[in-house]
């Protein structure tokens, strides 16, 4: 059995990475190919650009999204997807596809 450290389970694991709202979406926005910071604010209407810097700072920590620095002027960055970050997303679509089948009974808990 492998050590998974303060984690309870791989599920657990897995959650620490892709918690909170926007993470999951950002993985969404760049499964299309690397976009730059601002493209990809503007494809996530509500988060602020605080939280969006946070949150890709987080993702590339865990290796799932890459930051390339262009050295041009004016500078560029773009964000990716790493492999680890594809077959995260790849993980992660079946959650969707339970939530599509499931939206009626998701939006009625979520109004009562």
């Amino acid at each position: 059995m492998t050590q998974l450290g303060e984690f309870t389970c791989g599920l657990d694991a897995a959650f620490a990475v892709v918690d909170g709202k926007w993470k999951p979406l950002i993985l969404w926005e760049l499964q299309g190919g690397p976009k730059r910071f601002n493209a990809l604010h503007r494809s996530l209407p509500g988060v602020s650009q605080k939280m969006l810097t946070q949150h890709l700072k987080e993702l590339q920590r865990h290796g799932v999204v890459h930051r390339e620095s262009y050295h041009e002027v004016p500078p560029r960055v773009e964000y990716s997807m790493t492999p680890a970050g594809t077959k995260l997303l790849n993980a992660l679509e079946p959650l969707s596809d339970w939530a599509e089948e499931h939206i009626e009974q998701i939006c009625t808990a979520k109004v009562g």
